[in-house]
């Protein structure tokens, strides 16, 4: 089949491609701004919408993923849109069994002890038998957003992949992921390469299914030192951007802007920005000044505002939004949040988040 049989025709035309257009560098008449987690528990309707239902069969049904998506849109004018799904779809797609405890997390039945447990992962993975269902929700989205705000699609990183699959859930220390770095690295770049042409596949299927943007979520590259984030994340973080622009390019599918979100990876901030990606995204614990300077002046920043700000009263969120727009400076940049929104957090807080980013970065343009 040509690789047009994949891409679905007639989406609706882009009415507002502020996001897309800051992500490419080229000038806005503001600030486009999206949250990460802006389809989650902070809003009744999601906890409505998701209350029967089990959180991965969520992810598997492509009509609650699409009405999930579309929430934050009816509340808030945001200038994007991201898919919703998880990044362990992929470990799930490898063989690997996750299930989400309450309380707990998601949870591996049975994680990665030993090296010799790689063998279970399965060695090829059909992108489309496995994670199909993502690609279905990301085409149905992207009709049902009827050209509102670009599609950004994601996967989670092959380091933070890694992590997950080892320790079995979350975990403060990482210490089992690691020590599968100093005890295994052989193996530890077996898996991760894996993990990296899985990732590659799923990116391009995304583009192929609809997504306008690609979003790589290295969360825990800060349990990394530099040496090792420079061994077994780097490499493939580039790897990956290198081979899905390739790939898209042979298919003949859009060549969409991509993100990397490094979370506390400061230290390698001026690596990341040579990565391949349009898009450096940041967390809340860098100066945006040192941002852009370590950055340099040819790919658009995101960030960096702490979530937890959202907790302060609306004045107070407008103020820090107007410093960080001064310090980021409002072009070759992307508003959002430093790490995702938290369940508790007031809708009504979110909205003055996001209409702060667009009343004071309009005010600064004219200015």
């Amino acid at each position: 089949a040509s690789s047009f049989s994949r891409s679905p025709k007639g989406f609706p035309k882009l009415k507002n491609d502020t996001f897309l257009r800051a992500a490419r560098g080229e000038d806005t008449e503001h600030t486009p701004v999206w949250c990460m987690r802006q389809a989650g528990r902070y809003l009744p309707e999601f906890r409505e919408t998701r209350a029967a239902q089990d959180f991965f069969a969520t992810c598997r049904s492509p009509k609650l993923c699409c009405e999930l998506t579309l929430q934050p849109l009816r509340r808030f004018p945001l200038d994007a849109a991201i898919i919703f799904s998880d990044i362990l779809v992929v470990p799930q797609a490898l063989g690997m069994e996750v299930v989400m405890v309450p309380g707990k997390g998601p949870t591996f039945t049975e994680p990665l002890k030993e090296v010799e447990d790689l063998l279970k992962l399965r060695q090829k993975v059909d992108v489309t038998a496995e994670l199909g269902y993502v690609f279905q929700a990301i085409t149905l989205t992207r009709h049902s957003l009827e050209g509102k705000v670009p599609l950004i699609g994601f996967s989670g990183a092959p380091w933070t992949l890694m992590s997950y699959m080892i320790e079995g859930g979350g975990s403060t220390t990482m210490a089992k992921a690691k020590s599968w770095l100093y005890r295994h690295p052989e193996a530890s770049h077996q898996l991760l390469r894996l993990l990296t042409d899985v990732i590659t596949d799923y990116l391009v299927g995304q583009v192929a299914a609809g997504a306008q943007a690609l979003q790589l979520f290295e969360s825990h590259a800060g349990h990394l030192g530099p040496e090792q984030f420079e061994e077994f994340a780097l490499p493939y973080i580039r790897a990956i951007a290198q081979a899905v622009k390739r790939k898209l390019k042979e298919e003949a599918l859009p060549l969409v802007p991509m993100i990397v979100f490094a979370k506390d990876a400061h230290y390698a901030l001026r690596d990341l920005a040579h990565a391949g990606y349009e898009v450096v995204g940041l967390d809340w614990t860098i100066r945006p000044q040192d941002a852009r300077a370590q950055a340099g002046k040819d790919v658009t920043l995101q960030g960096n505002l702490d979530p937890c700000a959202l907790y302060a009263p609306k004045e107070k969120i407008g103020e820090l939004v107007k410093k960080m727009l001064e310090a980021f400076g409002t072009q070759r940049y992307i508003a959002n949040l430093g790490h995702g929104l938290y369940p508790d957090m007031n809708p009504e807080h979110v909205g003055a988040f996001v209409e702060a980013v667009h009343a004071h970065s309009r005010h600064i343009n004219k200015h």
